[in-house]
């Protein structure tokens, strides 16, 4: 059995290639998903979560190169 990781942000931008601002900006709109807090002060991302916006990014970019 496997545990989703928890990426830490500089994991996060290096997967979707966002800097930070826009990062939660998109947060802030509901169009990324939001970071968990493991300790405090601390942040991260279920991996799951990050690697489903990227597959739904990628999806919704093939739709609209068929247009």
């Amino acid at each position: 059995m496997t545990f989703p990781r928890l990426l830490r942000l500089p994991a996060v931008r290096d997967r979707v290639g966002l800097s930070r601002a826009q990062l939660y900006r998109m947060i802030n709109t509901g169009d990324f998903p939001a970071p968990v807090r493991p300790s405090p002060g601390t942040v991260a991302w279920n991996e799951v979560e990050v690697d489903a916006w990227i597959e739904a990014r990628i999806a919704t970019s093939k739709k609209a190169g068929d247009a």
